[in-house]
């Protein structure tokens, strides 16, 4: 009797410290948009020719049972798109479902695709308020290939949402063991599973499910997001023009008869503008549209260059790449169309 009562205390104890060590895990919410990490193709060998966001959340965390031994995972979806075909409006939808579940998970991860992930990542640090971790994730192979490199992403990424360490350094994306930061990350190779990269090189690693921190990001909001968009249905119109050789100012003027309210010159170089396209941007500028030089060097960062450049108004990109610079001046022109205030915004974020 004795012996009995003994083992029912023990099994007692024991599904009691069971219960509060599932409850002492961190909530992580997967927000899911589709991409290839939810990708189904015809054949298991079949990398291509997939189709993108065919698998819905629940899917693939049916197929990824070990989250569970690092989080309590819950998920919805916000879409089901090939990330080329991202839009506004996804990312205004995005951002608010973000700021509505800070106050209430531990911390977040967005499935999305690898095309535009780093323009999503960076418009959700200018757009949602800093409060738990949020990491982006996706994967180079479909869910249905062999040796799908979408698992371990995800698993890695909530890892990374759950762990402590990883507030505060604003928006992450883990892709391949590596972790980056929003504002630097750039998708560098088209096929190759270690696509993503950051001039500055990677803030960390995750080390068998452990993140390992070897830098700092750089210009994150520390307290509120910088940007309020709740409420919008959509952003400021702002096209992004490639500078080459043989410019003739075409693209400028057809930017602006198609009503864009800011420009951002894909420049060589150092933001270099050709002559005939520089004439035309000069036009725009004086009509009161911001133009922002940037650069599709891949590295570097836009500075000051041609006397003229200054004289005309055009805005500093620095080193954001003329994607993002595109989303940091379409959520400028949500606040002001001041060359001079753009230009501080482009200096602080």
């Amino acid at each position: 009797m004795i012996l009995s009562i003994f083992l029912l205390v023990i099994l007692f104890l024991f599904l009691s410290m069971a219960s509060a060590s599932a409850e002492e895990k961190p909530s992580v919410h997967l927000l899911a948009t589709g991409g290839t990490i939810a990708g189904k193709a015809s054949s298991e060998t079949a990398t291509t020719g997939y189709e993108a966001g065919a698998l819905g959340v629940e899917d693939l965390l049916s197929a990824l049972p070990e989250v569970k031994d690092y989080a309590r995972v819950t998920g919805e979806g916000i879409c089901g798109i090939d990330s080329k075909d991202m839009t506004d409006a996804i990312w205004l939808t995005l951002s608010e479902r973000v700021n509505a579940l800070a106050g209430e998970k531990d911390g977040l991860v967005v499935i999305h695709g690898t095309d535009t992930m780093e323009e999503t990542a960076y418009f959700l640090q200018l757009t949602v308020n800093p409060s738990i971790p949020l990491v982006l994730t996706g994967a180079m192979r479909p869910a249905t290939a062999v040796s799908a490199d979408g698992p371990m992403n995800l698993l890695n990424a909530v890892r990374l949402a759950a762990h402590p360490s990883a507030k505060g350094k604003g928006v992450l994306v883990m892709m391949n063991d590596t972790i980056f930061g929003a504002r630097n990350v750039t998708k560098g190779n088209t096929l190759s599973l270690d696509t993503f990269r950051s001039p500055d090189g990677p803030l960390g690693y995750m080390n068998d499910g452990i993140p390992c921190w070897c830098a700092l990001p750089v210009r994150v909001p520390k307290e509120k997001a910088p940007f309020d968009v709740k409420g919008l249905t959509a952003l400021p119109k702002v096209y992004i023009v490639y500078g080459h050789a043989g410019a003739d100012g075409a693209m400028v003027k057809a930017a602006v008869s198609m009503g864009a309210e800011g420009i951002v010159y894909a420049g060589t170089g150092n933001g270099s503008v050709h002559r005939e396209d520089e004439k035309a941007l000069a036009e725009a500028a004086a009509k009161g549209i911001p133009v922002v030089r940037s650069s599709h060097a891949g590295s570097g960062s836009v500075i000051s260059a041609e006397p003229s450049y200054e004289k005309e108004g055009f805005i500093q990109g620095g080193s954001l790449s003329p994607q993002k610079a595109r989303i940091l001046l379409s959520l400028a022109l949500t606040r002001t169309k001041d060359f001079g205030d753009i230009g501080e915004m482009f200096g602080k974020y």
